[in-house]
């Protein structure tokens, strides 16, 4: 059995993300499987556009693209918000 010290020793602290659309951001990442080159182009998309638009486009990227590049999809649709700002 290990000892009270040893336990603390090895336990691994995880740090919460400061923002909403971090949390956001980091779980499309994980669900869509981005690749690390376009992880920050993830975080700015989360930043920088309406909350509600990327979980739309976040949806319907999950519903329509299955497939191993469904993150590209999903660039794809938030693209479409700046082409369009309406």
């Amino acid at each position: 059995m290990d000892s009270i010290q040893d336990i603390f020793k090895n336990k691994k602290t995880v740090k919460a993300p400061a923002y909403v659309w971090q949390e956001m951001a980091l779980k499309i990442i994980n669900e869509l499987g981005v690749p690390p080159f376009k992880r920050s182009s993830v975080f700015k998309v989360c930043k920088n556009m309406d909350r509600n638009f990327v979980e739309k486009c976040f949806d319907d990227t999950k519903e329509l693209a299955k497939g191993g590049d469904a993150w590209r999809y999903f660039f794809k649709l938030t693209s479409q918000k700046e082409k369009n700002p309406k």
